[in-house]
């Protein structure tokens, strides 16, 4: 199943780097969402190397869900697609 990410988490002031909302196309409800918490999540690199993070939560009641990582991902993550697993 791919995911898309949408943007880092952040607030009014803050910007979680390492933490990002990510969105499957076509779920629509916080009650599928809930079903990949818990599950890998891994971005591979242009250079082949596969970085993985873990979902913790949902986002809203749309659908998005929060993943986290060990370390922050390059700015060039954003609008690129995701693996879960």
């Amino acid at each position: 199943m791919d995911a898309r990410v949408v943007n880092y988490r952040r607030g009014k002031h803050n910007e979680y780097t390492n933490q990002y909302v990510v969105a499957i196309d076509g779920m629509t409800s916080k009650d599928e969402a809930l079903k990949y918490v818990g599950k890998k999540v891994v971005w591979k690199t242009p250079s082949g190397n596969e970085i993985v993070g873990k979902i913790t939560n949902t986002h809203g009641n749309g659908g998005a869900m929060l993943a986290r990582f060990g370390k922050g991902l390059p700015g060039q993550v954003l609008g690129s697609i995701l693996s879960v697993e």
